[in-house]
């Protein structure tokens, strides 16, 4: 995620970083908790650590619901912008890929 996030109550855990990767894990203790809104600067992969939904707050206004399947990631490219929120009645997790270079 960039550094221009806004200060949201997940916690992110940087796991790796080097010149060519940037692993993240990002934990949500509870419902409702979120990154802050932020826009991404590079092509990312998150790898969910539970099945679930997030709550992606999108420009425009736009709200929606993504259903993540445990352990099945997904791909986006660099530019995405959105708040991620803990849609969920537990704690969730997932890793953050990043492709830096």
């Amino acid at each position: 995620m960039c550094s221009d996030a806004a200060q949201g109550t997940a916690i992110g855990t940087v796991l790796i970083d080097n010149d060519r990767t940037r692993v993240t894990e990002w934990r949500f203790r509870e419902k409702g908790a979120n990154t802050g809104w932020h826009t991404h600067a590079y092509d990312y992969v998150v790898v969910p650590m539970f099945t679930g939904q997030l709550e992606l707050h999108e420009p425009g206004g736009t709200r929606r619901l993504a259903d993540l399947t445990e352990g099945v990631p997904y791909f986006r490219e660099a530019g995405v912008e959105h708040d991620v929120i803990n849609a969920n009645d537990a704690e969730i997790a997932f890793i953050e890929v990043e492709f830096v270079r």
